[in-house]
C-alpha cells in the first residue's frame, strides 16, 4: 500500500476518533476516489497515481467552486473550499513561481524546442515532475508564452 494510502486512511481513523463528521465525510470520499481508480485499473495505486487523482479532485473543486461563486451560491461554494483545503493536504508542497519557470527552462532546453508546434513534448516532460504541485492550466500557459518569444 502507498505510503500517501496509508496517511489518507490515518485522518480518517483520526477524525473518527475526533468526531469530526464533516472531515471523516471528505476522508471518505476522497478513499472512494482512490478505490474506484485501483478498479478502474485492476492494480494497486503508487503514490504518483494518488497524487493524480488528488490533483483531479482539486480541479473539479476550483472548476465548481468559481461557478457557484458566479451564481452567489455561498453556501455550496463554502462546502467546495472546505473539501479544496482537506484535498489540499495530501497532495505535495505546491510549486513557487520561480520553480515552474525553472521547471519550463529546463524542459525547453532538454526537449530542444524552438517553437509552440513541440509545447507536447515539453508538456510530456513536465507533467510528471509538476503533476500536484501546480495548475497544469497554468504550467501550459506559461510553456507557451515561453515557446512563443
Amino acid at each position: 500500500m502507498s505510503a500517501l494510502k496509508v496517511e489518507i486512511t490515518d485522518a480518517v481513523k483520526q477524525a473518527m476518533r475526533a468526531g469530526d463528521k464533516s472531515r471523516v465525510g471528505i476522508l471518505r470520499m476522497i478513499t472512494a476516489a482512490i478505490k474506484q481508480q485501483e478498479v478502474d485499473s485492476r492494480a494497486e495505486l503508487t503514490d504518483a497515481d494518488v497524487t493524480a487523482v488528488l490533483s483531479k479532485m482539486v480541479k473539479q473543486r476550483r472548476e465548481a467552486l468559481e461557478q457557484y461563486e458566479q451564481a452567489g451560491r455561498e453556501d455550496l461554494a463554502e462546502k467546495e473550499r472546505t473539501e479544496l483545503e482537506i484535498i489540499a493536504e495530501f497532495l505535495p508542497q505546491p510549486l513557487t513561481d520561480a520553480e515552474i519557470d525553472g521547471l519550463v527552462e529546463a524542459a525547453v532546453a532538454e526537449t530542444g524546442a524552438a517553437s509552440v508546434r513541440d509545447m507536447g513534448r515539453v508538456m510530456g516532460v513536465l507533467k510528471p515532475k509538476v503533476q500536484g504541485r501546480a495548475d497544469m492550466s497554468a504550467v501550459s500557459a506559461r510553456v507557451k508564452a515561453r515557446l512563443s518569444d
